[in-house]
């Protein structure tokens, strides 16, 4: 009990029993989002995704703008600068090589795809410091390109390589 980290002090304050209640609702919340969250990875990781899907999914979710989606629709890889196709290849080689990625669950799995994604920010991307990653996963590019391989995920998971057209 000495060292219990996952502890929260509230003071005993006139609003110590409303911020309790707070706290009660979250951790509801908390625990419904878990769950649901582990029941669409666990579904996830038993729907196969081609390695030429996972490329598709991993263009568009690391493209930075409408008109390097254009320019994948549109076939016109010369276009795309070198530094949008290195990161476009380095997740896609994180995906393929990375230990994590080899796993019954991730290999070949659309939970492999979103997990080279996130995987590629949090292990492999450089950044100045320990604060600019943080700040990048929260609530910047990385969260960003996150949420989009989530949604590209979900749709695949649901209608297949349908839901990767460049658009």
């Amino acid at each position: 009990m000495n060292n219990h980290s996952g502890a929260i002090k509230i003071r005993h304050t006139a609003s110590a029993t409303e911020r309790l209640k707070q706290a009660h609702t979250l951790m509801g919340i908390s625990r419904t989002l878990g769950g649901e969250l582990e029941e669409l990875f666990n579904h996830w990781a038993k729907v196969r995704i081609t390695d030429a899907e996972l490329k598709k999914l991993i263009q568009i979710a690391m493209a930075p703008n409408k008109e390097v989606l254009e320019n994948l629709a549109g076939g016109k890889l010369d276009l795309l600068s070198t530094h949008y196709t290195n990161i476009v290849d380095n997740v896609y080689e994180y995906a393929l090589g990375s230990q994590t990625q080899q796993m019954e669950t991730t290999a070949g799995m659309v939970f492999g795809a979103y997990n080279s994604v996130t995987g590629y920010f949090q292990n492999v991307r450089s950044f100045k410091n320990d604060e600019a990653k943080f700040k990048s996963i929260m609530d910047g590019t990385a969260k960003q390109r996150a949420q989009t391989a989530f949604n590209l995920c979900r749709d695949f998971a649901v209608r297949g390589s349908e839901a990767l057209i460049y658009n």
